[in-house]
């Protein structure tokens, strides 16, 4: 996806010169294990273990982060000294609120039991909002006799840069500053080598009996069946931030939070289905990508995951667009006008950017504004900037909205002039990536590991390398484009792009396809010899259209034989590949949003069955995961009966790409599709899932109106009615 090597590859710390070209995340307890609960508003995220805890230390993300900084890396609650006992924690359906329920353990002074377990309860909730970190802590006595207890919080702010916690090592550092501390607040500072101060402000209501640079503490009072609250707010900036009173500021600011979430999601299309653990997989994946979508000047903008992976990432947010284009069109515009705002206009070799360039990664914290890592502005993806003109054509074929088209088209044509001078390195007629500074990424297409573009033999690929995707997704451009111009009157540049795309699709099936592998090579390498590798890639050709329709057939068996296929969806890599590694990043793990843009592919040629197959599988493996969410990858073991699939330790959850993967599925598995001229929500043969009996969409919108249906499979066929419509629109359905 971007800056991640292979975590889990043992090799020389990647970090141990300032030229050194790998950025990977050290593996040193697996996240699914601490089961962390995660939120995230704008700029800034949290992830908390099951108590509410955040307890940093070697290995652990724990904490709250603000513009890739960890502005709270402690915050620990003790009862008479002693760590409640967890009953269960948990986030709202829509990700609003996290809450953590606890009760005290047995409590002793000098040997004797003074209070019993599981009198008081203890519930902590818990939101952000505006780069602030909101808490109410109430406690409820359930004993009949009046009980004292003594609650203390412990708190620190180590302000580590996101990649130290990653596992950076730094020779220099800022200096921390001496805490400031008032009867009721605390204010922890750290100036940076950057020049900047940061600062975490804690403040509580009420007024702690004590309150230490390091921990408050309250002794309360409680009453048979009384409740007690304390609140808490902590702010994060780099200046100093005006006081405001904790209680209210937790009221108001969860009412403006919530109008907020109601205001972004209101254009948005529901789906109810048959299967309620589908329906609470569907609610998941949508209150994830709004939770990981920030508000831009440009519009809403799905981050890409959390923990290390909360910024704006071009290739990711692309293609969460696209995959949520039939359901909110609104995060497509906003994604487009976004990355063309940051277009990149000059080269800068150290980032990676040439003309017309797409942005690959933005970074605030400290070592990128040092540049100790090279992602304050960084352009090196080969493929964002083919993505960004896809998705410009796809949400004009979703939506009509020639008007912003218009004012993206300078963008589009310099985003297709740099396929044709950067990208085709060597005028071969390919697009190819080559890293311009020592310690930009060495492989740029999404599988980015060191070691994820190699020969048959296990040999690793010298560049510039051509992708397999990467020509998929530059036909896919060159079509989109096209119609995009001829609507637009520009009937000669429409019909250059289009012989552009024929050429490319004859000349990359012939240096591509490979009749012994059965499918297409992973990649060519900088002298032109093919990387004879069965990996996920090739289904990418079938997803834009590139593949010759003759070959459909052998590269779905291909990508569709136990070898390739493990039960709970494609393996980046092959069984039979030399690098094939189960547990490895790139090279043999199972990936959800790799698997969509396949199954998408398979309907495109006909292959239903295949892509219900690769649904089923994914469906299932959410099943097992904690809220049915499904992570940014997992392991490429073989599916077995009665167990569920085997989890990558390191991966995000949620990452917006897979999140929103469910949603892809459904549409490739119904065939939907829009004609936005004639008001048209149309189905094409569409099938249902052996684990879905009936399908409702509700709220899907067309510039003329809008429309409720319901999809319901009667024998082998589905069967469509119309619920309720407004406005000038219908649906169509072909067998």
């Amino acid at each position: 996806m971007d800056e991640r090597a292979d975590p889990l590859t043992p090799r020389p710390d990647p970090f141990a010169t300032a030229q050194s070209p790998q950025f990977f995340i050290v593996a040193t307890a697996p996240l699914q294990e601490r089961r962390p609960r995660t939120q995230k508003h704008g700029d800034t995220f949290s992830m908390f273990d099951p108590n509410g805890d955040a307890i940093a230390g070697p290995g652990s993300p724990e904490g709250v982060y603000h513009r890739d900084t960890r502005h709270l890396s402690r915050l620990y609650l003790t009862i008479g000294g002693q760590r409640p006992l967890l009953l269960s924690s948990m986030a709202r359906d829509d990700n609003a609120l996290l809450t953590f329920d606890l009760t005290n353990p047995d409590l002793y002074e000098n040997g004797v039991l003074t209070l019993p377990h599981d009198l008081i309860h203890i519930r902590r909730t818990r939101f952000l909002w505006e780069a602030s970190c909101c808490e109410r802590i109430s406690l409820r006595n359930f004993d009949e006799q009046p009980r004292r207890v003594r609650l203390a919080l412990s708190f620190a702010a180590d302000f580590s840069d996101l990649f130290e916690v990653r596992g950076a090592r730094r020779p220099r550092r800022g200096a921390m500053r001496e805490p400031q501390v008032t009867a009721d607040s605390v204010t922890l500072a750290y100036g940076g080598l950057d020049g900047v101060l940061r600062r975490t402000t804690l403040r509580f209501d009420p007024q702690p009996a004590s309150l230490t640079g390091a921990e408050a503490t309250f002794d309360i009072a409680l009453a048979p069946g009384e409740t007690r609250q304390i609140f808490l707010e902590i702010s994060f900036g780099q200046g100093q931030e005006q006081p405001a009173a904790p209680k209210r500021a937790f009221f108001t600011r969860l009412r403006d939070a919530r109008r907020a979430m109601r205001a972004l999601t209101a254009q948005t299309a529901a789906v109810i289905t048959s299967n309620d653990v589908f329906n609470e997989a569907l609610r998941r994946a949508v209150a994830d990508l709004y939770m990981l979508v920030t508000v831009t000047g440009e519009g809403p903008y799905p981050y890409a995951g959390i923990p290390w992976f909360s910024t704006v990432f071009g290739r990711d947010a692309l293609i969460t667009a696209l995959q949520t284009l039939w359901l909110d069109p609104a995060i497509a515009r906003g994604v487009l006008r976004y990355l063309a705002a940051n277009q990149a206009t000059e080269e800068i070799p150290e980032a990676d950017a040439e003309p017309g360039k797409i942005l690959h990664e933005v970074r605030h914290g400290e070592m990128a504004e040092l540049g100790e890592v090279p992602f304050r502005r960084y352009y090196g993806s080969v493929d964002a900037t083919p993505l960004f003109v896809m998705l410009a054509g796809a949400y004009y074929r979703r939506t009509a909205d020639l008007e912003t088209l218009r004012r993206l088209w300078p963008h589009v044509e310099a985003a297709l002039a740099w396929i044709d001078r950067y990208g085709d390195r060597d005028g071969d007629g390919f697009v190819e990536y080559g890293r311009r500074a020592d310690d930009g990424l060495v492989n740029q297409g999404w599988k980015d590991s060191f070691d994820a573009v190699f020969h048959e033999d296990g040999r690793l690929a010298r560049g510039p390398v051509a992708l397999c995707e990467v020509q998929a997704y530059v036909y896919g451009a060159w079509l989109a484009a096209a119609q995009v111009a001829r609507d637009m009157g520009l009937r000669h540049r429409a019909l250059e792009l289009e012989r552009k795309a024929r050429e490319l699709r004859a000349r990359f099936d012939a240096a591509f396809f490979d009749p012994a592998l059965g499918s297409y090579v992973l990649a060519l390498d900088g002298e032109k010899r093919p990387c004879r590798v069965r990996a996920s890639n090739a289904g990418h050709a079938l997803f834009t259209g590139l593949a010759l329709p003759e070959r459909a057939p052998r590269v779905v068996a291909s990508l569709m034989d136990r070898a390739a296929f493990s039960g709970w969806g494609v393996r980046t890599v092959a069984t039979t590949e030399a690098r094939y590694n189960p547990m490895s990043y790139h090279n043999g793990s199972v990936w959800p949003h790799d698997n969509a843009l396949i199954a998408a592919g398979f309907v495109r040629y006909g292959f239903r069955a295949e892509a219900a197959r690769i649904f089923e599988g994914l469906f299932m493996a959410s099943t097992y995961t904690d809220m049915r969410r499904l992570p940014e990858l997992f392991c490429g073991f073989p599916r077995q009966r009665s167990r569920g699939p085997t989890f990558y330790p390191v991966a995000c959850s949620p990452q917006a790409w897979a999140a929103v993967t469910p949603l892809f599925l459904l549409q490739s598995c119904l065939g939907m599709g829009f004609d936005p001229e004639a008001g048209e929500l149309a189905f094409r043969e569409p099938m249902l899932p052996e684990f879905l009996n009936e399908v409702i969409l509700r709220g899907v919108r067309l510039p003329q109106g809008r429309l409720d249906v319901h999809l319901r499979r009667v024998d082998s066929q589905v069967m469509l009615q119309v619920l309720d419509r407004s406005g000038d629109v219908r649906v169509t359905t072909t067998a």
